[in-house]
């Protein structure tokens, strides 16, 4: 039975106070009957909801914070803090909000809640500007009921929606945590570090990048699929501890199993891996905004504004290599940034062939007969195999005269480097989950020019890889609502990108999660683990 936490946090407290202002109960259960034990290789850095748009922190977020419009076990659409909702003219929408919702802390939810909560995940600050349109006007009907009114239509305006959690108005401006905490932060806020959501879980103890204990929240509004009273998270970083843990029933679940040890884990009796398609794509990225390239050999310079320079770094990279010796077979080579199931037109886009021949003769032409030397900013804790992918990079490129440094860091370090001001970095490797399920996506965030930071567009751009056509285009998908002309569009798009060696895509990863016989769980694409989804065997 896990330990108790010596010291009850500001969260639990507001949970007790809940309790008993609702159901007249003082305290609750001294020990927790059912305990769930997890561990990622990488920490949850941020309770802050808009701090960092990573896949495994949005799904603990969404242990304890909830949203208008949920995805269910086969991400489709599903009511959570907005009952129903409708579009009674093409540029308005209406939410019907749920009534009798508490925060953790006993307060109700309203509209005030919704309306603040759009103005915040918009501010400077946030990493999820782009889940509510820029455009978008929240305009509060009663206590009740929320317009959201827009300039244009906007066929895709709630596909984000689900990331895009609900705070509390009072608490925040109570608390000082108006702003949102960006991932760069050097002070954590008050939100980075404590949580009020309306979910079926509160935050008991968070030691951010050691432990953080979640706890069933007894005021919760609706039934809750989940069998366990308590969940313990723990960071474990090293992959031969991680699966050691699991093994030897320290915990109950592991993200990744290794690919070199998931026969042992099959093999073991006593847990499995859950393994299946992803939606994330890993791809690299390089610097195109500044004039000169840092830590390079190159001075005065950015040898990456040449296209040349760009298309032969793609040729340089054997991906096919990779994906079945570092992969071991669990990836799929990709030519564009979205996962084929994402985007039926996919299969019409193909990858250049691998030609390091080709790309030394580019290189050669661009007036770096010799190569060069940079940085390559990496993750060492984040995707399946990430820094053996980076170091995989290194070694193609040396044979074509590129010297790259390695710098892999732990997520934490790595996110707050390259997503600085001015974004930190010369070339890198990130995956990419599209939130909305939906190319617009991807040609927004990932391809758009950072040329307007209050809108969003191109806050994952890390290397400000920047066509106009490609702004334009993704404006038109995002009001189009025929889908042949829609996905035309989005080709045209890919095309683009391609044509520019904008970006270099490598694969999809598979999902590879090690779990528990005694647990039962739901594994989703998009690699999110949710809490009110899990039950174990006492």
């Amino acid at each position: 039975m896990q330990r108790r936490c010596d010291a009850v946090t500001s969260s639990l407290k507001n949970a007790l106070l809940a309790l008993g202002l609702m159901v007249g109960l003082g305290a609750a259960p001294a020990e927790a009957q059912n305990v769930f034990r997890f561990a990622f290789q990488g920490d949850i850095k941020s309770l802050d909801p808009y701090s960092l748009k990573e896949s495994f922190t949005i799904g603990m977020h969404g242990a304890v914070y909830e949203s208008l419009i949920t995805r269910d076990k086969n991400l489709k659409y599903a009511p959570q803090l907005a009952e129903s909702w409708e579009t009674p003219e093409p540029t308005r929408w209406r939410f019907h909000l749920r009534k009798g919702v508490k925060f953790h802390d006993g307060s109700p939810f309203t509209a005030d809640d919704v309306i603040f909560s759009a103005n915040r995940v918009r501010a400077p600050g946030s990493n999820f500007q782009t889940n509510v349109p820029s455009d978008a006007e929240f305009v509060k009907v009663d206590d009740y009921t929320v317009d959201m009114k827009l300039k244009t239509p906007n066929p895709i305006a709630i596909a984000q929606f689900s990331t895009w959690y609900i705070m509390s108005k009072a608490w925040a401006e109570k608390n000082n945590a108006v702003q949102p905490s960006p991932p760069t932060a050097t002070s954590p806020s008050y939100a980075a570090l404590h949580e009020n959501g309306t979910g079926p879980f509160v935050i008991a103890e968070h030691q951010p990048g050691v432990r953080t204990v979640f706890k069933k929240f007894p005021g919760y509004w609706d039934k809750v699929e989940s069998n366990i009273d308590e969940a313990v998270f723990t960071t474990i970083g090293n992959s031969a501890t991680r699966v050691a843990a699991l093994l030897s029933g320290e915990v109950d679940w592991i993200d990744p199993v290794p690919l070199q040890d998931q026969p042992r884990v099959e093999s073991s009796g006593n847990a499995v891996v859950m393994a299946g398609p992803e939606l994330r794509t890993i791809f690299l990225g390089m610097d195109q905004s500044r004039d000169e390239l840092k830590d390079s050999s190159v001075k005065g310079k950015n040898p990456f504004k040449d296209k040349r320079v760009r298309e032969a770094f793609y040729l340089a990279i054997d991906e096919d290599t990779i994906a079945k010796r570092v992969m071991r077979g669990q990836a799929t080579p990709s030519a564009i940034l979205i996962a084929p199931s994402l985007y039926d037109r996919s299969g019409e886009i193909k990858r250049p062939a691998y030609d390091p021949k080709k790309a030394k003769a580019l290189l050669t032409e661009a007036g770096y007969p010799d190569g060069f030397t940079l940085t390559m900013d990496c993750p060492n804790d984040r995707y399946v195999n990430d820094e053996a992918i980076c170091q995989a990079v290194v070694s193609m490129l040396a044979r074509v005269g590129v010297k790259v440094n390695l710098n892999a860091q732990p997520k934490a370090k790595y996110f707050a480097k390259v997503l600085a001001p001015g974004y930190d970095t010369s070339f890198y490797l990130v995956g990419w989950t599209p939130s909305s399920q939906d190319s617009h996506n991807i040609l927004y965030e990932i391809a758009g020019c950072r040329n307007d930071p209050k809108s969003g567009r191109g806050g994952w751009n890390l290397g400000n890889y920047c066509n106009p056509k490609i702004d334009e285009i993704a404006d038109k998908v995002e009001q189009e609502t025929d889908a042949k002309t829609r996905d035309a569009l989005i080709k045209e798009g890919f095309d683009t990108i391609q044509a520019d060696w904008g970006y270099i895509p490598l694969h999809q990863q598979a999902l590879a999660w090690g779990v528990s016989k005694k647990v039962t769980l739901v594994q989703r694409p998009d690699n999110m683990l949710m809490l009110y989804w899990v039950s174990k065997q006492p």
